[in-house]
C-alpha cells in the first residue's frame, strides 16, 4: 500500500446526477425510469413499506377494540415515607426539594408518596397522592400531609350561542 492507493475512490465533491439531459449523459431519454408502466409517469413512486401489493393491508385486517388512555395518562413521581428522613425536621418537602435531594431523576407530572418505611421527623410533605398508611405515618410523626389539588378541569360550552339575528 502506498499514498496513491489512500486517497483512491474517496470523493470529496461528488456532483448530483442529472438526469434527463440528452444522450450523452449517459442518464437521458427515459432518464433512468425505464419504458412506460407504473413508475415511469410522474407523480407514480414505490408503495410505501405498508403496501402490501393489493392484498389487504395487514393493520386493516386486524379489528380495532378498544380505548387507549395513553395520551391522557400521567406519570408521577413514587416515593416511599422512608426516604424522607434525609430531610431536615419542620422542613417543607415538594417536588423541587425532592429533585434537590437527588430522589427525583427526570421530568414528572407530579408525586406519590406511599407508606413503605418508617418517619419520625416532623415534615410539610406536599404531593399529589398519599397513600392511606403514608399519610397516617407522616402525622404521626408529627408533620402535615397536604394533598395538592388538581388543575380545574376547562369549562367547555357545548351548546353555543346562536349568533343574534340583524334587527329589520
Amino acid at each position: 500500500m502506498d499514498l496513491t492507493e489512500v486517497s483512491q475512490g474517496v470523493h470529496k465533491r461528488k456532483l448530483k446526477r442529472r438526469v434527463g439531459r440528452g444522450i450523452g449523459s449517459g442518464q437521458g431519454k427515459t432518464a433512468g425510469l425505464g419504458h412506460k408502466g407504473q413508475y415511469a409517469s410522474a407523480g407514480a413512486r414505490l408503495p410505501s413499506g405498508l403496501f402490501e401489493g393489493g392484498q389487504m393491508p395487514l393493520y386493516r385486517r386486524f379489528p380495532k377494540r378498544g380505548f387507549s388512555n395513553a395520551r391522557f395518562q400521567k406519570e408521577y413521581a413514587v416515593i416511599n415515607v422512608g426516604d424522607l428522613a434525609k430531610f431536615e425536621p419542620k422542613s417543607v418537602v415538594d417536588m423541587a426539594a425532592l429533585k434537590k435531594a437527588g430522589l427525583i431523576n427526570g421530568a414528572y407530572d407530579g408525586v406519590r408518596v406511599l407508606g413503605d418505611g418508617e418517619l419520625i421527623i416532623p415534615l410539610t410533605v406536599k404531593a399529589d397522592h398519599f397513600s392511606k398508611t403514608a399519610a397516617e405515618k407522616i402525622k404521626l410523626g408529627g408533620g402535615t400531609a397536604e394533598l395538592i389539588p388538581p388543575p380545574k378541569k376547562p369549562v367547555r360550552n357545548k351548546m353555543k350561542p346562536r349568533p343574534p339575528k340583524p334587527a329589520k
